[in-house]
């Protein structure tokens, strides 16, 4: 099962590279007040979500996944209801060159959508991520409560 993790790690590893230098050749096709709009927004929380709708009311399957998953972390994060603002649904689309909503930062960087952050909260390695983030998650609690480290 370690072997596993680790693979998956290391494929979630390169994948978010491709996707950095991906996207820094889109940032281009962004006007330079959207891209700097959009890096306030993804850099003024140490978890950010663009998601359809709110964590209160999720209009879609994967947006409700994402907060379902934060929820369990006992996480706090930025969610920006991309059904409000057409412009900021395709802009964040280019700022990270991920085709999909929700999509989801730590630490400023893109992690992926629900997928990712599915594999990684099932791998356990979402605990790691936020971790390195300098965020606590709570399941952490949870695994040393039921004596597993």
């Amino acid at each position: 099962m370690n072997c596993f993790r680790s693979v998956m790690f290391r494929k979630f590893q390169l994948i978010r590279d491709m996707q950095i230098l991906t996207s820094q050749c889109f940032f281009s096709t962004l006007r330079p007040d959207v891209r700097d709009k959009i890096e306030k927004m993804v850099n003024n929380n140490k978890i950010v979500v663009f998601m359809k709708g709110n964590p209160q009311e999720p209009r879609c399957g994967f947006s409700n996944a994402v907060v379902e998953i934060l929820r369990m972390h006992g996480v706090t994060y930025d969610a920006h209801d991309v059904l409000q603002d057409d412009n900021l649904r395709n802009d964040i689309k280019t700022y990270s060159s991920w085709p999909t909503i929700p999509q989801v930062y730590i630490n400023g960087t893109f992690v992926g959508g629900c997928d990712i952050l599915l594999k990684l909260h099932t791998s356990g390695d979402l605990i790691t991520e936020l971790e390195k983030a300098g965020i606590k998650s709570s399941l952490n609690d949870t695994k040393k409560e039921n004596g597993k480290s």
